[in-house]
């Protein structure tokens, strides 16, 4: 859960992003400079935290005063080799942050630190991991637990849609790109998983308002709604004028979370009484008019 350092919102005196040229990165960005925020973008261009000197070369940059928001990842994690990398990279991070009197960090986690549970995941469930990607996800956020004297928020969302996404990953983002293309959809199983898909610009308002209230803890970013595959495809389809068919494919390996995998909305609705979530109906609408 979140606390808040702050009894009114107040613009940090500068918001650096970490990675601002990634799918989230470059969202908060967005979204931060609509705040009226004070905004210092860092790529991999700039700043290729792999390689010797990283941390330094990203202390330069830094100053006291500043919220960080750390949305620099190799994601998704899928081997050992990625796994090894992310922590280079999360210590060259840790290090920078070390040198600066730094007012806030804001860590882009995931969802894929918690089990599979059978009741709605909240906060307090206790992190276990079950793939790679979990492991790097929770591995950073220890890291960083661990060196960061400032506030720290873990965000950690689940499947993030949304137009610009570079991973096209398996559900809303590759079923619009087949869609568009006309191409046939075609689910691992029947899609009768069913998970909950948070809109892009939900993440990225969310890490805005923990930057505003100087925000401290961990949240979760989830809709509070589970939609299958099929149903997300179905509605995909009803948004095209293309003939585009749905395709069943022999399931290989067991379904993942066991094909249910539910949130709780308690912990944004506590601390951001006011924000509402993108629903996936709308959210699917929004990315088609934003990408005619």
């Amino acid at each position: 859960m979140l606390t808040h350092g702050l009894t009114s919102p107040r613009r940090p005196d500068r918001l650096v992003v970490i990675g601002s040229s990634g799918f989230v990165g470059r969202y908060v960005v967005e979204c931060a400079l609509r705040h009226d925020m004070n905004v210092l973008p860092i790529n991999r261009s700039q700043v290729d935290l792999l390689k010797p000197g990283a941390s330094a070369r990203l202390a330069g940059l830094l100053q006291a005063g500043d919220c960080v928001v750390a949305a620099s990842a190799i994601a998704p994690c899928k081997d050992a080799a990625m796994l090894a990398d992310n922590f280079i990279l999360v210590r060259n991070l840790a290090e920078a942050l070390d040198t600066r009197d730094i007012d806030q960090v804001i860590n882009i986690s995931s969802d894929a630190i918690y089990p599979d549970h059978p009741l709605p995941l909240t906060e307090s469930v206790p992190p276990s991991p079950t793939s790679i990607h979990g492991v790097m996800h929770l591995g950073r956020e220890i890291v960083l637990s661990s060196a960061v004297q400032a506030p720290l928020v873990h965000v950690r969302p689940t499947l993030i849609y949304g137009p610009r996404d570079p991973h096209n990953g398996y559900g809303p983002n590759q079923f619009r790109r087949k869609a568009k293309a006309g191409d046939d959809i075609v689910l691992f199983g029947d899609g009768e998983e069913q998970r909950d898909h948070v809109y892009i610009t939900d993440v990225a308002e969310l890490v805005c308002l923990a930057a505003l209230q100087r925000s401290e803890g961990s949240i979760n970013v989830a809709t509070g709604s589970v939609y299958s595959f099929r149903d997300i495809a179905e509605r995909v389809v009803a948004l095209t004028d293309n003939e585009v068919k749905i395709c069943s494919s022999p399931r290989v390996g067991a379904m993942p979370h066991g094909g249910y995998r539910p949130f709780s909305t308690r912990g944004v609705e506590t601390a951001f009484p006011d924000f509402s979530f993108v629903q996936l109906p709308e959210g699917l609408a929004m990315a088609q008019r934003a990408e005619e």
